[in-house]
């Protein structure tokens, strides 16, 4: 059997962990999920801390599930609720059928909270692609939204700008996408990333409490055209969610929940304790 050389492995999954947020503890993941036993059909795997409103939703970015928000979610305040969960085909929760769009995954989101009788308003927190699929809620449901958090976002314009500014960060990135590590949900997922762009350009950003966490700086491979195009894209970010403009956190790359939790906390308990 012809496998990569071992040592093409970490190149490759760190040019799509900046790009996406994809392959940290993806593997633990996995395991975790061969050895649970499946959920039934439609259900999700999640975790439920807190009391009271609003309700705090985590949304993981491509290929990570709900352990990705221990710390984070263990330190906030006990007179909020929240949720992390694993999307479907992540850890424990089972694959869907049909598009993996952020509208599609929003659709999801907001069954789930339903079916865990977890009435809004939402303060919605996403990391990577987490964070727009948490942008396309936001879109999609305005009136259930209590404000936004958005780690490190992915922008919906990323992987084409990443395609024609950046083409050597573009070209690791879709070796990696053919590796063994990136299972069909991602690839689904992946793939889909801009299916309702349109749907969503066509719906208003509702003015909320929001707040936009980012990496404190740029490592290689991640250095020159790809830091310049993501760095534009922030500016547009903060332009999007109506704040002055995306917070660097010290110490931080791109698991701003794990490098640093207690700004993600912070940032959190801020815009819940501004809403209207």
């Amino acid at each position: 059997m012809n496998r990569p050389k071992p040592a093409q492995r970490p190149k490759q999954r760190g040019a799509v962990r900046s790009a996406f947020g994809t392959l940290a503890a993806l593997a633990a993941a996995l395991l975790l999920g061969a050895c649970a036993t499946p959920l039934p059909e439609g259900s999700f795997e999640q975790r439920l801390a807190g009391s009271g409103r609003p309700v705090v939703v985590f949304q993981s970015g491509l290929g990570d599930g709900l352990g990705v928000w221990s710390a984070v979610q263990q330190g906030l305040p006990g007179n909020l609720t929240s949720v992390a969960f694993s999307r479907a085909g992540v850890g424990q929760s089972p694959a869907a059928e049909g598009e993996r769009s952020a509208c599609r995954i929003a659709a999801e989101q907001r069954q789930m909270l339903q079916r865990a009788g977890l009435r809004p308003p939402y303060v919605l927190v996403g990391h990577s692609l987490g964070g727009l699929y948490q942008y396309a809620f936001a879109r999609l449901y305005p009136a259930e939204v209590a404000g936004i958090v958005l780690l490190d976002p992915t922008h919906p314009q990323h992987w084409q700008r990443l395609q024609q500014e950046a083409p050597a960060s573009a070209a690791l990135v879709r070796v990696a996408r053919l590796s063994p590590a990136f299972t069909r949900t991602m690839r689904r997922e992946f793939d889909d990333q801009a299916r309702c762009l349109d749907t969503l350009a066509a719906r208003p950003m509702p003015p909320l409490p929001a707040r936009l966490l980012v990496r404190g700086g740029f490592v290689p491979p991640d250095v020159g055209a790809f830091e310049r195009v993501v760095r534009e894209l922030w500016v547009d970010w903060a332009r999007e969610l109506g704040v002055p403009a995306a917070t660097p956190v010290p110490g931080a790359g791109h698991y701003i929940q794990r490098d640093r939790p207690r700004e993600v906390i912070k940032a959190i308990a801020e815009v819940a304790s501004a809403r209207g």
